[in-house]
């Protein structure tokens, strides 16, 4: 191999190294954290049974609003008690919000990065289960400084601030819808439930009514009833 095919390996070699450099810092001032804010949300129920407890993770990043909104839309057992115990736990284990209700909402800034816990017990109810539904996310409302702003012209400032209203406008109306609809299954659950005991009820009733009059007469005819005699059977004195 000659000096000039060395010179010319070298050269590739020192040109590969600096566009593997470019490539990697391109944002170098931006983490994870930075690239992936976002907003997300989940809703769904799920059956406790009588005495469990159930517990859920959701990823947050510190800067970003964390909501939890539940409901119990209806429960079983002699001893009916619609009450639910939740908590809500932050990746170093602290409670950063606590209820105990049939309906609420828990709703905090995260300040730790990490998977926060939400269990959902129903130790109130040690011998009927209960359904509960859910809504929970996080959203990130955009704070840039000023310095940054001033970067973009006036078209595209306007623009960005425009779209990001419009994307958190859009998000808490499914937010509100979500729990709406929550709303809406619940009090469904409800005239059902009281639909079934007034119809029960009334069958019960109306048994025990036709029970009590084929009694009433039963006991009536007895009291009536006398046995016929001949002349020999005729009591002597």
């Amino acid at each position: 191999m000659s000096g000039k095919d060395i010179s010319v390996i070298l050269l590739l070699l020192i040109l590969g190294w600096n566009c593997v450099h470019a490539i990697k810092d391109q944002k170098p001032e931006l983490s994870d954290q930075e690239l992936f804010w976002g907003a997300d949300q989940y809703d769904f129920a799920i059956v406790l049974p009588a005495g469990d407890i159930e517990c859920f993770w959701h990823f947050a990043h510190q800067g970003e609003h964390f909501y939890l909104n539940f409901m119990v839309q209806w429960a079983t057992g002699m001893g009916v008690d619609r009450h639910l115990s939740v908590t809500v736990n932050a990746p170093s284990g602290l409670i950063v919000g606590s209820l105990d209700d049939a309906t609420g909402e828990i709703a905090f800034g995260a300040k730790e990065t990490g998977f926060y816990q939400m269990c959902f017990s129903n130790f109130h109810n040690r011998f009927g289960s209960m359904q509960i539904f859910m809504n929970f996310g996080v959203y990130y409302q955009d704070s840039k400084k000023d310095d940054d702003r001033k970067q973009l012209n006036n078209t595209l400032d306007t623009i960005d601030v425009s779209s990001n209203r419009l994307q958190s406008s859009v998000f808490h109306i499914w937010r509100y819808y979500s729990i709406e609809r929550m709303r809406r299954a619940t009090d469904y659950y409800l005239l059902q439930s009281n639909s079934n005991y007034v119809s029960n009820w009334s069958a019960a009733l109306s048994l025990v009514i036709l029970l009590a009059g084929y009694f009433q007469l039963f006991f009536l005819k007895r009291l009536f009833n006398t046995k016929q005699t001949t002349e020999t059977e005729k009591p002597r004195c």
